[in-house]
């Protein structure tokens, strides 16, 4: 069954964090991959770890996952074939205050996975509260082909002038981004007219 209930959606900060991924599969490396390209300090334990993990380097331990394996984790990945093992992992979780996502098993989860789109700095997701992953994954090729690497150049400008302002003991929030944010500007950065683009978003300035 889908999760039940309202989520709320987040960006969590997992630098130099524990994370355990519970399984030794194509999926788990999969999994394991998402949390080291976020700075996690990934473990594995699995009763059998195959050559996709093996190969990210990750410390594993080859044998059954026990309780004990989430003592000082701050997040946990269950990726087994296993029910059971994913609703053990989840209750753990739940008893020592871990969140826990079960592979293809919503109701072992205490979170959900959105689909990601990343440009650079900006990270857009997409979520169906485990209803139904094949849409989010249709949503998220929606989504990418809108957005190119133009994106992550406006992104840059645009915290370049917010430091601006800072910088000069100003507050950004008074500050009316609009002029700096439409598909003209996109089209500015894809033909290569930063300066351009600098000058529209530098112009939001003197305006507030």
């Amino acid at each position: 069954m889908p999760v039940d209930g309202p989520q709320y959606p987040v960006n969590l900060l997992l630098a130099g964090r524990p994370c355990l991924v519970v399984g030794g599969g194509a999926i788990a490396a999969r999994k394991a991959e998402g949390l080291l390209d976020a700075g996690g300090q990934v473990r594995v334990v699995a009763t059998e770890v195959r050559a996709e993990v093996r190969a990210l380097g990750v410390p594993f331990e080859e044998r059954p996952y026990r309780p004990g394996d989430l003592d000082g984790v701050w997040l946990a990945i269950a990726a087994t074939d296993d029910p059971a093992v994913n609703a053990a992992v989840r209750a753990d979780g739940d008893a020592a205050r871990v969140w826990v996502n079960a592979a293809d098993d919503p109701a072992s989860c205490s979170f959900t996975l959105p689909a990601v789109v990343r440009q650079g700095p900006v990270t857009v997701t997409v979520g169906t509260g485990g209803h139904s992953p094949a849409l989010a994954a249709w949503l998220k090729g929606h989504v990418a082909s809108e957005l190119g690497p133009e994106v992550a150049a406006l992104a840059g400008l645009l915290s370049e002038a917010r430091r601006q302002v800072r910088e000069s003991g100003g507050s950004t929030e008074q500050i009316d981004w609009r002029p700096a944010l439409d598909w003209d500007m996109l089209a500015l950065i894809r033909a290569g007219d930063l300066a351009r683009a600098r000058e529209r978003v530098q112009a939001c300035l003197s305006l507030s």
